[in-house]
This record gives C-alpha cells, structure tokens and sequence, in this order.
C-alpha cells in the first residue's frame, strides 16, 4: 500500500488527469454522435460505405413517414381543420384579386377565339359580359371550397404533402428534431462528462495497482460505449413515472411532454402545416388533377349560364368545338392563377384551422409510448452507429493516453 501511495504522489498530477480525461472522452464522444445524427445534409465520400450522412437526412423519408403517420393517426385529421374554414367568407377574401384575374381572362380569351366579335362590340356590352363573370368568379371558388370540404380525402393528401416538404428541405426535418429534442440532446452530451469522471476514477485507480498499457484504450472505449447507452436510457426510460425511496424517475424527454408539445406545435404550424403548403397541396399536389377537374366543371357551368340566350349565337360565331375550348382555356387559366389569389386568405385560413392549439392539447394527451415516437426514431434507427463510434472514439483517445502516461 505504501508503496501505491508513493507511486501515486511521485505521477499526482498524471493520476488526477485520468478521470479528466475519461470524462472529456464521455463529452466529445455524445458531442460527435449528435453532431451524426443531423450532419452532413448530403452523402460525403465514396458510396457506397466509405462515408457519412447525417441519420436523420439519410432516413429523411422514413422519419418524414413516422412524422405524418403520428400527425395523421393522433393529432389533426385534414376533414377537420378544413371544416373550420368558411367558404363564403373564403370567397370574400378572394373577391377583389379573383375579378381583377377574371376580368383579364375573359378579355384575353375572347380576344383569342373571336377577336372580331369581341373588338366589335359595344364597349358596354363588353362589360356587361365581364362584370358577370367578376361576379361569378368568388361563388366559383366557394362552390369549390364547399366540394373539397364535403371530400377532402378525394382532393387533398396530407402525407405527401408533409413528406414532399420535408424531402424538399432536410434542414426543416433537423430542425424539428433538434427542437423537440433540445434539452435532452444537452443533457445527452453532459451527463457523457459525468459519467467518464465516474468511470475514470475506477480507471485511475486500476492504473494505480496494475500499470498494464491495455487497460487505458479498454476503459476508453467503455467509456464512450457505456456513456451513449445510459445516457439514452435515460433519455427514454422509464416511460412511466416510478418513485423509489420517495424520488420520481421518467425519462427526462417524457416528463418535459408539455413543454415540448408546446415547441413542436408551434414549429409546425408556422413551417409545416401551414395555409401556404396546404394550398400548395389542394392545387399542384398528389391530387391537383382532381381539383383541376372540378374547377372545369363549375367554370364550365358558368360560362353556359352567363351565355343563356346569346350561347347558340356564340357557338355560331367561335364553332361549336372552339367554343368547348374556349371554356377549356378560361377553366385552365382560372386554376393557375387560384394558388396566387387564395394567398389573400392566408391570415384568416391561420386563424380559422387554429392548427398550433389543436397539435399543443392534443399531443399533451398522447401515452408516453407515443410521445416516445415523435424523438427516439431519430436514435433508434443507427443506435447501435452511435454507440460504435463513441467506444472506437474513447479507445482511441485511451491509446493516446498511453503514449502520453508512459
């Protein structure tokens, strides 16, 4: 014993570095596997194995997947928040910036298909023809409005519209994640010092008795392996609260379940589910060929409606087959120019579907194992990746230390 002691004053300063070391290993080790899950956004070095991806861009579809298929089987239903939005007012919003498209329209398609006739009349028939369909333009898009809420599964798809915008910009899908996540990723990246200093203390004191050169990479890349797997226990485990001696345990990320809730809604609902992307959706998505078809259907009722008395005369005058194509033209260019006009009807669309308040009291209902998937995916999927590189990592860093001990 005297004789440890002497060996232990005679390197001091050597001795107290070790569980330094041990937890500095523990930190950078949780500090790298973080920085792997999010970073690079692409694939770098030579695919198909020698290089790196972040997990979750890599994964971005599967995570995507996971994301929607929480949102659309516990949280917001689409019929829903749709449902909350007023077709009447909808048309009201749109009236000035719809009869202004209008009335460009009818003046741009008549002039193509019968310039003659349409330069020859009156100038107050002209705008008799148009004021009549600068009045029908709104109720088109509330008649709209009402058929895509009464089917809103037949016009709008959820899930591709989330997993399109989430492929389109893995920095969005890291940013969820790391939001959702924040504490814990801190605490992940901590409690690494913590435990290396405790498991260096055990490794000091083994360097003490035994002095053997294999023993510092060993407790290193113990270190970096032991420190991942507890520190993501204890990310996730228990799911349930359980009290011992009087002290409550969870896992840290399930008892910040309100918090997060309120930070995930509101990234959500001002990135994801927004009224832009869901426009977006209604008229260029999985579905647009739909919406595209019931837009030539009323625009084509209207056109034959406000034609009344004058439509054999018209027919007469452009040909029966123009004519169709005529209605043809005015529903296609009706349809590309609705998602730049049903921007007016963003700020009360955000205010109707109230989507941020709907995803708070919602996903503050969710059972812990729920809740559990809305983060644990991004470390389950290469779990075992992280903890690899954090025990080769710590023996590495343990070989430097014996150069530097010896």
């Amino acid at each position: 014993m005297e004789q440890l002691i002497a060996d232990f004053k005679a390197d001091l300063w050597l001795y107290i570095s070790i569980p330094f070391i041990s937890g500095i290993i523990g930190y950078v080790t949780k500090v790298v596997a973080i920085h792997m899950m999010f970073a690079p956004l692409e694939f770098v070095g030579i695919k198909p194995f020698l290089g790196w991806q972040g997990i979750v861009p890599r994964k971005a579809e599967k995570m995507a997947t996971i994301a929607v298929d929480l949102m659309t089987k516990r949280l917001i239903r689409p019929a829903e928040i749709f449902a909350r939005l007023d077709p009447q007012r909808i048309a009201r919003e749109i009236e000035t910036p719809m009869m202004a498209a209008a009335e460009d329209i009818v003046r741009d398609v008549a002039q193509q298909y019968q310039p003659g006739l349409w330069e020859g009349m009156p100038d107050f028939a002209r705008q008799r023809i148009i004021q009549r369909v600068r009045a029908e333009s709104p109720a088109i898009v509330a008649a709209i409005m009402t058929e895509v809420q009464g089917n809103i599964d037949r016009y709008f798809d959820l899930k591709h519209m989330v997993v399109t915008n989430l492929l389109r910009d893995k920095r969005l899908l890291n940013e969820i994640f790391r939001k959702v996540g924040s504490q814990e990723f801190r605490f992940f990246s901590n409690a690494g010092f913590f435990f290396g200093f405790g498991i260096g203390l055990v490794q000091m004191v083994c360097w003490l008795i035994w002095r053997e050169p294999w023993m510092l990479p060993l407790f290193g890349g113990f270190v970096g392996f032991f420190s991942d797997w507890i520190a993501l226990q204890m990310m996730f485990r228990p799911q349930h609260p359980v009290t011992v001696f009087g002290v409550t345990f969870q896992g840290l990320f399930l008892k910040r379940q309100n918090e997060v809730a309120a930070d995930y809604a509101s990234l959500i609902s001002k990135q994801l589910l927004t009224p832009a992307n869901m426009m977006e959706e209604l008229f260029r998505g999985a579905f647009a060929d739909r919406i595209m078809e019931l837009i030539h259907k009323n625009v084509k009722r209207v056109v034959d409606e406000q034609a009344g008395i004058a439509r054999p005369l018209v027919v007469y005058a452009v040909g029966s087959q123009r004519y169709i194509e005529m209605k043809q033209v005015i529903a296609d260019r009706i349809m590309a120019k609705m998602p730049e006009t049903m921007k007016h009807v963003e700020d009360y669309a955000e205010d109707a579907m109230d989507v941020r308040n709907t995803l708070v009291t919602r996903m503050q209902k969710l059972t812990p194992e729920e809740f559990e998937g809305m983060l644990r995916p991004a470390f389950k999927e290469d779990e075992w990746a992280l903890i690899l590189v954090g025990a080769v990592l710590g023996f590495l860093v343990g070989e430097l230390q014996i150069q530097f001990m010896l």
